[in-house]
């Protein structure tokens, strides 16, 4: 028993030797009686160390690869005439505006065809999962349409609506290149979308439809105020990809006329020979594509976490 003690003295001694630390150190938990002992404070220092270690061998890598690849490019021996191509400033500056006043145009595609896929997509969706013989028809059509417009080339699919339709020289249609090709994106993109809707829809376990449904709620009920909900919940990173794709494809309703920031940059190097304005597009759009990207990464690590954690998504 004494000698019990007598280490729990010397532990204790220790406790409050590391309570001092070093000069100038933080030790978390002194001002609410928490005394870490030696060892963690040796291991989060270590842990310190080697993330400034892990940091510097990554920035020098960094710095290294960088130089490579632009010694490389730069001693190619084409690299002059290239650069005169495609990385003029002189051009640049001439492209950048009205590539920015295009760019509205794609923006605004973004934002209806968005909100139109979305609609789509999920009463597509909806139209899949029905059940009972006498929707039989409905889930065969959204089949369907989801089969072909997702085999569908985009390419193709701009090319039938935004230079068919006009062919037909129907009344009452319109000849418009930016809404027939926002139609055509719309009709690819909601048959991706419902493929989406309809995996968390299905992803929702039966016993919560069955649950719903013993507390009096209708089968349309139960599948507006609880199916729903947390399938759309499950499948925000995927929508989200989605919606990044489609703000870069876009672009392609440019084939059909319309002035967006890809037309307004080929107007530009139809007329001087110099493929600057396409760089200065495709930044553009990466630009606007990079925040869209993170903000999808932030979300799913944060249902990630949740998940984990076992909290609800």
């Amino acid at each position: 028993m004494t000698v019990a003690k007598d280490e729990s003295a010397t532990e204790g001694a220790d406790d409050k030797g590391d309570m001092t630390g070093g000069a100038g150190d933080a030790v978390p938990g002194a001002g609410d009686g928490y005394v870490p002992s030696g060892r963690r404070l040796e291991r989060e220092h270590h842990k310190r160390v080697r993330a400034r270690r892990a940091t510097a061998v990554a920035a020098l890598s960094t710095l290294v690869t960088a130089a490579v690849l632009y010694l490389v490019v730069v001693d190619a021996p084409g690299w002059p005439r290239t650069k005169e191509t495609f990385f003029s400033a002189q051009y640049a500056r001439e492209a950048f505006p009205k590539v920015l006043e295009g760019l509205w145009l794609n923006v605004r595609l973004l934002i209806v065809c968005g909100a139109a896929v979305l609609v789509l997509g999920m009463l597509i969706a909806v139209a899949r999962t029905l059940r009972g013989p006498v929707f039989f028809p409905l889930r065969v059509l959204a089949a369907a349409y989801t089969d072909f417009f997702r085999g569908l080339p985009l390419i193709i699919n701009l090319m039938i609506v935004v230079l068919g339709v006009p062919a037909l020289r129907l009344q009452g249609v319109t000849v418009d290149p930016v809404l027939l090709g926002g139609t055509a994106l719309t009709l690819t993109y909601s048959a991706y979308v419902a493929e989406v809707f309809r995996a968390g829809i299905e992803s929702i376990h039966p016993s919560q439809r069955a649950a719903a449904r013993s507390l009096g709620l209708t089968n349309r009920q139960a599948l507006r105020y609880v199916v729903l909900p947390q399938a759309v919940r499950r499948q925000v990173p995927p929508l989200l990809n989605d919606l990044v794709s489609l703000q870069k494809d876009t672009g392609l309703v440019s084939i059909g006329g319309a002035v967006d920031a890809v037309r307004a940059a080929d107007i530009i190097v139809g007329r001087s020979l110099n493929y600057t304005p396409y760089i200065v597009a495709g930044l553009v759009f990466v630009a606007l594509t990079i925040p869209m990207t993170r903000f999808t990464d932030w979300v799913t690590a944060r249902m990630d976490r949740q998940r984990a954690q076992g909290g609800s998504i």
